[in-house]
């Protein structure tokens, strides 16, 4: 488990690494990949409302979740990269 709570309406995303071959086999360098788009939701912070009561989030701890493309801050914790992004900024949960 990381050792960081998320703030606010913030979400911390664990990217998932994009496939390193194409469909006719040719394998793709490092430098030519798209930084990831899904992601694995790993904590969540707490939301309030305009009265400062807590709200639910739309995503949870395990949802696959689409990201934008170049949102949210790289954050690394020990050896493993991830995302800390808003809630609000997230695409989609992939069901």
């Amino acid at each position: 488990m990381t050792k960081i709570r998320p703030l606010g309406a913030r979400v911390l995303v664990e990217p998932v690494d994009a496939k390193e071959e194409s469909k006719g086999g040719i394998i793709i360098p490092d430098s030519a990949k798209e930084k990831p788009q899904e992601g694995l939701v790993i904590a969540v912070g707490k939301k309030v409302d305009d009265d400062g009561k807590p709200v639910d989030f739309d995503v949870k701890v395990g949802d696959r979740v689409l990201m934008p493309k170049y949102g949210g801050t790289e954050v690394k914790i020990g050896d493993k990269e991830y995302q800390l992004v808003r809630e609000e900024d997230l695409l989609g949960v992939i069901v």
